[in-house]
């Protein structure tokens, strides 16, 4: 039963002590709780698997239906319900028993009044928090459509979906590895879709854009008054991956300090919030990525030998869009009518040139930005196809003088050399050459008739500099010519 802040929250107690229901009953009614009693513990199991309520308080030792039943039954009926357990035989092994079963606390017969409130209401707020990170997961995984389409028809490509069907079914944790931009999160929320968890959250951070003092936070939660500013509870991203996927991006990044602390998540299967007594038992799925060798991370002492092993259970490198033979055009087409649709314009073409000048380009950015490329076009464009023109001058000149990559990720161009002239006419096609050579012929003859033979006032006409006119002549045999 969703909760919200205009409704009592409810709540069940099963105690077959039938004078301990009525106690426990006006208590919680004089607080404004909705309460529903049940001295028969098999009539309450089937009242809570039919109306799921906010909180269960149960005895734990009773005729027919134990406890544990029911604390098993509140836990299944879904996140809006916790579940409290009561005992007078309190010993450790007991509670721990309980909280491993899911149980949000117990309590001790015979109990304080202050204390059963004070745990009551720990555990309603518990429950109002889970379900309004519910809504907020389920609005933003609208929004953001889950689009996990991996597209791409490239060897290298084909291997990744492989890779996919084959891991996606499993539990087992995967390290994702490739250069910014190919694609990490994309495979990670494939893995997601694609697997059992699929019904549960997709629960996404980057590790280096959270400051080390809040990182903590995020991850594990923290109780109200752990720290300052902490003014009410907050769910970690771990316990709200609860059953789900939780994807840590990044993961090269993150602080020594929480690399033990997530080691212990995944050994223990629990987490503990920030200023928290108790343990929380959580299930996920880990996923990971980084674009930084976490062996190197290792041997300068800044990354957990013992956490790499753990998260490299299952390695996927994403290749990057360089290595993609094919794979280009076919992206840019994809982004093309994405992107249209999204900006509600008839789809654009894309030229033949276009095309070959982007499949040229060696794209540091990689897919993220070959999809800012298309964008870029699109917005700009002028006409119904993107044509050569419409390509980004940085890109058609690191083309045209054949720019490696790690010219490309320097994020400057140098200024053209003679090399890079030579370079560049060496790889024209001749007839392209040849035709290129007659028109500059003809154009600077014209302009030298025109100026009656003087050549400043010929490279005044045409924008040229003198030297620059010569050198052309030069290069044209202009001048042997004379």
């Amino acid at each position: 039963m969703a909760e919200t802040r205009h409704q009592k929250a409810t709540i069940v107690i099963v105690d077959d002590e039938e004078n301990m229901g009525v106690i426990l009953s006006r208590i919680l009614r004089m607080e404004d709780y909705h309460v529903t009693p049940f001295s028969d513990p098999a009539k309450a199991l089937d009242y809570i698997k039919a109306t799921p309520p906010n909180l269960v308080i149960t005895d734990m030792r009773m005729p027919g239906v134990s406890g544990m039943d029911i604390l098993r039954a509140g836990r299944e009926a879904g996140p809006g319900t916790n579940v409290i357990v009561m005992t007078a035989y309190a010993t450790i092994e007991k509670a721990v028993e309980c909280m491993r079963e899911g149980a949000f606390d117990y309590i001790t017969k015979p109990f304080k009044t202050d204390e059963l409130l004070m745990t009551v209401n720990k555990a309603v707020a518990h429950t109002r928090l889970v379900l309004e990170n519910e809504s907020l997961s389920d609005t933003l995984n609208r929004q953001a459509g889950m689009d996990v389409n991996m597209v791409g028809t490239s060897a290298e490509m084909k291997h990744i979906d492989d890779m996919l069907a084959r891991v996606a079914p499993t539990d087992s944790a995967v390290l994702i590895r490739g250069e910014s931009g190919t694609g990490k999160e994309l495979v990670a929320k494939a893995l997601h879709q694609l697997g059992k968890r699929r019904k549960k959250r997709f629960v996404a951070i980057n590790c280096a854009s959270i400051p080390e003092n809040l990182l903590e936070s995020e991850l594990f939660g923290h109780e109200k008054g752990s720290f300052t500013g902490a003014d009410r509870t907050k769910m970690g991203l771990m316990e709200l991956a609860h059953e789900g996927t939780l994807f840590l991006d990044e993961i090269g990044e993150l602080p020594l300090s929480l690399q033990s602390k997530l080691l212990r998540v995944l050994q223990e299967r629990e987490i503990q919030r920030v200023g928290g007594v108790h343990t929380i038992p959580v299930d996920i799925r880990l996923v990971a990525a980084t674009n930084r060798s976490l062996r190197a991370a290792i041997a300068a002492k800044e990354f957990r030998e013992d956490l790499y092993y753990r998260l490299n259970v299952i390695e996927i490198k994403l290749p990057a869009l360089r290595d993609r033979t094919g794979d280009v055009a076919v992206l840019a087409e994809h982004f093309l009518g994405k992107i249209c649709k999204r900006m509600k314009r008839t789809c654009l073409t894309i030229s033949a040139e276009a095309i070959e000048a982007l499949e040229k380009y060696a794209f540091p950015g990689n897919v993220r930005e070959l999809e800012n490329v298309i964008e870029r076009c699109i917005v700009l464009s002028e006409g119904p196809e993107i044509e050569l023109e419409d390509i980004p001058q940085d890109i058609r000149r690191a083309v045209e003088y054949g720019l490696d990559v790690a010219t490309a990720q320097s994020g400057g161009y140098p200024a053209i050399t003679a090399d890079m002239e030579k370079n560049r006419a060496e790889r024209a096609p001749q007839e392209f050459r040849d035709a290129r050579d007659n028109f500059e012929r003809d154009f600077l003859n014209k302009a030298l008739t025109a100026a009656k033979g003087n050549v400043s006032e010929a490279s005044r006409t045409t924008g040229l500099s003198r030297r620059h006119f010569y050198e052309k002549m030069d290069k044209l045999g202009m001048r042997d010519e004379k």
